[in-house]
């Protein structure tokens, strides 16, 4: 009897041990925030992920730098960039100085990212291209002076572009290239037009620019294009700037934008290092 009585007891708390305990005090966790800003220029609403370091207070005097990060859609590049952002500037690390990383959520990439093309294929496969100059303008007309106002920023602005934002990137390196202090490509599409970018000459920049181009194992056509963009950057900067490159023989195109950010953070940002022998366990 004894035994048929833990038998039925037993039995009743399968079901309960079967079902997933609920949390009662569950509540959102978030890295950032999101803002709307509405642009005249390109007549349509743009949606910004925004990450704060922490102990961010809108009510100091401290300013910080400014990473603005194309594809930076929440399900794009934005929570791994703003990830390595975070732990770059650690105090145990300090690799980066602390900073706000401003992800631009993409509406039409093919369009906003691509200068016109005369390449009839280029053509047929981005229908909708050819608006780069308008989000160039969008970005120093309306988003930067939009970060300025609302937030506690610096004059140090750094650019992140890959694959066609590093086309995006070049074209404002070659033409606009004090909208940025710091520039970071991976990737670049430099086939686009063939080629027609790296044909121009960069204009002058006022003020030094540190520069930073790295490229996976993407086959010939990307690979031939960003030594060509490092070699014209070399060149064009040898007395006002800084070039570095990175082969990431390892990777290719779907995954090397995380490695090279992370090299491009120990070459650009001139914090030192911690003096790890003085540090405790």
């Amino acid at each position: 009897m004894k035994i048929a009585l833990l038998l039925f007891c037993s039995l009743l708390t399968l079901p309960a041990m079967g079902q997933k305990a609920k949390t009662t005090n569950a509540i959102p966790f978030a890295i950032g925030e999101t803002v709307s800003l509405y642009s005249n220029i390109l007549e349509e609403e743009r949606k910004l992920n925004i990450y704060l370091p922490q102990g961010y207070d809108p009510e100091s005097l401290k300013e910080y730098p400014v990473i603005y990060l194309l594809d930076g859609s929440a399900d794009e590049d934005f929570i791994h960039i703003a990830g390595l952002v975070q732990f770059g500037s650690f105090s145990w690390i300090n690799m980066i100085p602390e900073t706000i990383v401003v992800g631009i959520a993409n509406v039409d990439r093919k369009r906003d990212f691509t200068f016109p093309t005369t390449n009839k294929k280029d053509k047929l496969d981005f229908p909708t291209t050819g608006a780069s100059e308008s989000f160039i303008q969008f970005i120093e007309k309306e988003l930067q002076p939009f970060i300025t106002e609302n937030y506690l920023v610096s004059q140090e602005r750094t650019l992140i572009g890959q694959s066609l934002g590093g086309l995006l990137g070049a074209e404002i390196l070659y033409k606009y290239p004090d909208l940025f202090s710091k520039y970071i490509i991976v990737s670049p599409s430099m086939w686009w037009d063939d080629e027609s970018l790296l044909g121009l000459t960069p204009r002058q920049a006022k003020n030094t620019k540190n520069i930073y181009v790295a490229v996976g194992s993407e086959g010939p056509t990307m690979e031939t294009g960003a030594i060509k963009l490092r070699y014209a950057l070399t060149k064009a900067y040898k007395d006002n700037g800084n070039v570095y490159f990175k082969f990431l023989e390892s990777q290719d195109h779907g995954d090397a934008l995380h490695l090279a950010v992370y090299d491009a953070f120990e070459k650009l940002f001139s914090v030192k290092k911690p003096n790890r022998t003085n540090e405790e366990d």
